[in-house]
């Protein structure tokens, strides 16, 4: 296989930018307490970002008003699966046994799959793969070469890392709704070393499960179709087992969150309010250094026009809820999408 030097494919990094200044979608933020940085990945390539091939992208931070960036961490290899040409999304970096773990989604639209696709699409080479690297700066090298971690029979995207009870890595991600006409929320277990996984997929909850309709009726309802994107687990201070996830509510994207009724991975799940409208979505939670939490995410849906916003959050111990728009950060104009 032939490595692509991701250094060479320069992304005109600068320094001084705002949040409302960078396109970017499925944003996901790293707080590095060690270095005092704060890190913004989101998926580069051609269009935007002046590379020769798609991959993913990495801004820094000390005070998320200020960006430099942006810098390439990855960048998809001559001889994988993936096509370069076909698209980066949803990028997101764990740390977990010592390294740092990069989940981004991966397509080759030349490898169809068998059958029919919903909403005039056709079905092909799409799903998550996991990369590794020693720096929250990489370079990221894919643990697997030959197809991604989700079954490759399967439209998946939006894999996250999530650890249950007994220390074992899952990957949570979405299976396309254009497969399934009815998206769902799925799970597989994974190797230790997070280089495959060991088990089949888990079914967690489907789109359709949004307590307001959020689909699509070209038959009158009799092929409906529910988008689920942009899953992302976490714990409120009370160790109650919520997900953030995005859909749609007439026609436009929507923040929303779910809770576990038995505190576990396999659910039963029950569907809150959602926590932003007004097409914004894709969003996920960290901490900043000073203890408060912060949810980021992008709107509208769209690029060229997609931007970050940052909202600042209270976990109730049940859920989290937004307090506040921080337009004072991330240099909106309007930010008053909180429900």
């Amino acid at each position: 296989m032939n490595v692509y030097n991701a250094a060479s494919d320069i992304a005109n990094p600068g320094t001084g930018h705002k949040l409302a200044d960078i396109p970017a979608h499925d944003p996901f933020v790293v707080a590095d307490e060690i270095t005092g940085t704060y890190y913004l990945y989101t998926g580069g390539g051609p269009r935007f970002n002046g590379m020769d091939r798609h991959g993913v992208l990495v801004y820094k931070s000390r005070d998320l008003a200020n960006w430099e960036g942006p810098y390439v961490v990855f960048t998809i290899p001559d001889g994988a699966w993936a096509n370069p040409k076909h698209g980066a999304w949803a990028p997101e970096v764990h740390a977990y046994g010592g390294r740092y773990y990069l989940f981004v989604t991966l397509h080759n639209n030349d490898r169809p799959l068998e059958g029919e696709g919903h909403g005039g699409f056709r079905l092909q080479w799409r799903g998550t793969a996991i990369a590794v690297s020693d720096s929250l700066e990489g370079p990221f090298e894919l643990v697997k070469q030959d197809e991604p971690i989700p079954p490759e029979y399967h439209m998946t995207l939006d894999g996250t890392l999530y650890i249950d009870e007994e220390g074992g890595p899952w990957m949570v991600y979405c299976h396309e709704w254009v497969q399934t006409a009815d998206g769902t929320i799925e799970a597989i277990r994974l190797k230790d070393d997070l280089t495959g996984r060991v088990s089949e997929p888990i079914h967690l909850f489907s789109g359709s499960e949004a307590p307001w309709d959020n689909g699509e009726h070209p038959d009158g309802g009799a092929n409906s179709m529910y988008v689920t994107d942009g899953c992302q687990l976490y714990r409120t201070s009370g160790n109650r087992l919520v997900m953030l996830w995005s859909t749609y509510e007439a026609g436009s994207y929507v923040q929303t969150i779910a809770r576990s009724v038995s505190g576990r991975l396999e659910g039963p799940w029950e569907q809150l309010e959602p926590l932003v409208f007004e097409d914004s979505g894709h969003g996920m939670l960290f901490q900043t250094f000073e203890g408060a939490w912060m949810l980021i995410l992008h709107s509208p849906f769209k690029m060229p026009d997609s931007r970050c916003k940052l909202y600042e959050m209270t976990d109730t111990g049940d859920t989290f809820k937004v307090k506040a728009a921080r337009p004072d950060l991330d240099g909106s104009r309007n930010n008053s999408a909180a429900s």
